[in-house]
């Protein structure tokens, strides 16, 4: 027997709920988003047809889909795509879901890149693309180079370059700096691993399913990091900006590696939750 849009939301929104302790409205909005994929419909029609019934072929999808979220499974790898800085972006296992907090590393880098003319822009373990094509997009003028290490995650930012018609971003597989010989940049951005090796959240909720290697960084979680403060200046035209995204609790080390890799005017912004979520400092004449 099948179920009416109102009953699925009442009913495993709470499920949601108990099994994953989500707060109500973020399980009301994941079933939300499983209903409108499988129903190939909008939020406002959703609610605006309550007593709508599945059909046997939508409920059985639907359920497929709901029953791999009760076991953890994230919403973004279920619907393959996750909407970031106003871009629809598709992800995999092979990538980090993007997440709101690090458009702040997209905005901070919008801030220094002019609106017309050139400028070369470095994303460093570029995932989905979703920093770089972000970036791409709103800046038509610059040229921005995307590197992973992996194939898999390279090949799903390739693909949303190629969907977003991004004609002015390049993706290149390269471990950090490797590949990229005397290219030079006028801003370095990277979201890297930085979350400790022995963290206990690296066994909970949503990060469970993404790639390890695109979250952990060694002991303390700065491995990526320094390597990163220490090889950049080899690649940063001078007066070029470094940007880094880390974890709530690392601004002050890594303001602290950016002035021992001979950066100055060093910051850190807060993202949307007061939290030092960015720091970055810029390449001395």
């Amino acid at each position: 027997m099948s179920s009416s849009i109102q009953d699925i939301l009442r009913n495993h929104g709470k499920q949601l709920e108990t099994a994953l302790g989500l707060e109500a409205v973020s399980a009301r909005i994941e079933v939300q988003s499983l209903l409108q994929f499988v129903l190939h419909a909008n939020r406002a029609w959703l609610l605006s047809h309550p007593e709508q019934l599945l059909d046997p072929d939508q409920h059985d999808r639907y359920i497929a889909l709901f029953e791999r979220r009760l076991r953890g499974e994230p919403v973004a790898y279920l619907l393959g795509e996750r909407e970031f800085y106003e871009l629809n972006f598709t992800v995999s296992p092979a990538t980090l879901i993007p997440r709101p907090e690090t458009e702040l590393l997209v905005e901070l880098a919008l801030q220094r890149i002019p609106r017309h003319g050139p400028c070369r822009v470095l994303d460093l373990g570029t995932g989905s693309g979703a920093i770089a094509l972000s970036i791409a997009h709103a800046r038509p003028g610059a040229e921005v180079v995307a590197v992973d290490a992996s194939a898999a995650a390279l090949e799903v930012a390739q693909s949303n370059a190629h969907r977003l018609e991004a004609g002015n971003a390049r993706m290149l597989q390269s471990d950090w700096f490797g590949a990229l010989q005397e290219e030079w940049f006028d801003i370095i951005i990277s979201n890297p691993p930085y979350i400790a090796a022995g963290d206990t959240h690296l066994a909970q909720g949503d990060v469970r399913f993404e790639p390890r290697e695109a979250l952990a960084s060694g002991m303390d979680g700065l491995d990526d990091i320094r390597r990163i403060c220490a090889q950049a200046g080899e690649h940063l035209r001078k007066n070029g900006w470094l940007m880094l995204e880390h974890g709530h609790d690392q601004a002050a080390q890594v303001r602290a590696l950016l002035q021992q890799s001979g950066f100055e005017r060093i910051f850190s912004a807060r993202d949307l939750a007061g939290i030092e979520r960015v720091s970055g400092g810029i390449r001395p004449q």
